[in-house]
């Protein structure tokens, strides 16, 4: 038997990948018992925000994944697809018929057992020191003693408890005409920066667009949430109004200090000379890599509670951004993730702590299918150890070894949940960006024959 916590949609999905391998699950899920802030029913897999599962086109890198996801026997998308609505190009659902028809699945699975109760830290202790195999699937709002203990077992600096990171683009969508490589004062290695220079008139109207663009309102569950919270900050009640800690105040609100903020603190120009003058620019908006091919670059200290639409507006603002492709939006928000590349192994295992696993968004993935996904591949690893196979491991040119290529990347950065994209797939050295992707996606599709072929051979 295996213990899976929680029946969001990576749990659900690790119950379903170990059940539909003969293995016995035993699911706990703490709702309605304990109710979170975020969610109002019952039901398994609840849709909190959007309906969408995002795109359903083959040739997008959310559509290889569902493929991927469809060829290991996803549970999700299968009653997704029978609970469809109009959504063009996007899988979106029926939110009501779509949890209930995934609770009613599982419920009637002769090998889960369900347990309406919330998950305790002595609880799982007692079931790894009887030798059984632990899946955490608890999500973004995992309970507050939980959150505690997870921290106190990965130490508190591997486990954020606030989401702060900056919008992240595809490097190859970037105006290299404009952009330059260069490190403040020409410190480290010559490319570590990208710089995105501001004349005067440039970053006056990139300040005036920011303060006015419209905002995502502050939920009040989130506002309490940080990294590296204490124990008494978890077990207290969330604040009623944000307090934004040290390193994390929206750009946006810098900008309303006044006019100049900016050039004196996130896009300071010092130390930078911009080619194409010769001359320190005005101001300077630094990209950082994101991985270690650097196909993905984040906007340094960028963080900000803009809306996706006004971010894609303002910052395409930013000279050599123009055309810039967004992979992820900014966001500051209450979230709960491992920093994977520390404190986790090959197989989303904990390195220091034998059969407990962790899967979903605690990863470090981001998104319904992205979590999903982690399910699927955390059972199926777990399914072929119980059965004596042998693991095999996704190839790094499929959807599913990008993912877990972010997540085992140990580049210096401050690790941030990812959602599949462009970006994460192995560069492919084509100047036509169309070709690039289609061979992306082909080496993807025969990577994925590959790991079916073996998986099968496996037994």
């Amino acid at each position: 038997m295996v213990v899976v916590v929680g029946a969001g949609f990576a749990g659900v999905e690790a119950a379903w990948a170990l059940a539909s391998r003969g293995v016995s699950v035993r699911l706990f899920e703490m709702r309605p018992v304990v109710q979170t802030p975020a969610h109002t029913t019952d039901f398994f897999a609840e849709l909190v925000c959007s309906n969408s599962l995002k795109s359903n086109s083959d040739t997008s890198p959310a559509g290889q994944l569902k493929n991927e996801m469809r060829a290991l026997g996803s549970v999700v998308l299968d009653i997704a697809a029978q609970h469809r609505v109009p959504g063009g190009e996007a899988l979106c659902v029926d939110r009501e018929a779509f949890g209930q028809a995934i609770t009613q699945a599982l419920s009637n699975h002769p090998l889960i057992t369900i347990e309406r109760s919330e998950f305790t830290p002595d609880a799982c202790t007692a079931f790894l020191n009887s030798g059984q195999k632990v899946i955490l699937a608890t999500g973004p709002l995992t309970s507050p003693d939980l959150a505690a203990w997870l921290a106190q077992i990965t130490g508190r600096a591997n486990l954020y408890f606030y989401d702060a990171v900056s919008p992240t683009v595809d490097a190859a969508s970037l105006n290299r005409d404009v952009v330059f490589a260069q490190s403040r004062y020409d410190k480290g290695e010559g490319d570590d920066y990208l710089n995105c220079p501001f004349d005067k008139e440039e970053y006056f109207a990139f300040v005036e667009a920011l303060v006015a663009a419209e905002r995502v309102p502050i939920r009040a569950f989130e506002a309490g949430g940080k990294r590296d919270a204490t124990q008494d900050e978890l077990e207290g009640p969330f604040l009623e109004k944000i307090k934004y800690f040290s390193g994390c105040t929206p750009i946006e609100a810098i900008a309303e200090k006044g006019p100049r903020s900016l050039a004196f603190g996130n896009f300071k120009p010092m130390g930078l000379t911009d080619p194409r003058s010769g001359r320190r620019p005005y101001a300077a908006l630094q990209l950082r890599p994101e991985n270690k091919e650097k196909t993905l670059y984040s906007l340094v200290a960028c963080q900000n509670r803009l809306k996706w639409g006004e971010q894609k507006r303002v910052f395409q603002m930013v000279p050599g951004m123009e055309k810039a492709e967004f992979v992820r939006y900014g966001v500051i928000h209450r979230n709960t993730y491992v920093e994977a590349p520390k404190v986790l192994d090959p197989i989303l295992q904990m390195t220091d702590v034998p059969n407990l696993f962790i899967t979903g968004q605690l990863t470090g993935v981001e998104g319904y299918v992205e979590s999903a996904a982690m399910g699927i591949l955390t059972g199926l690893h777990v399914a072929r150890l119980l059965n004596g196979q042998s693991i095999e491991q996704p190839p790094r040119s499929t959807a599913y070894g990008s993912l877990m290529a972010h997540l085992a990347d140990d580049t210096p950065r401050e690790f941030a949940p990812m959602n599949i994209n462009w970006g994460l797939f192995p560069e492919i050295e084509l100047k036509d960006k169309s070709l690039r992707r289609e061979q992306k996606l082909q080496a993807a599709k025969a990577g994925l024959d590959d790991w079916l072929t073996r998986l099968s051979a496996g037994g």
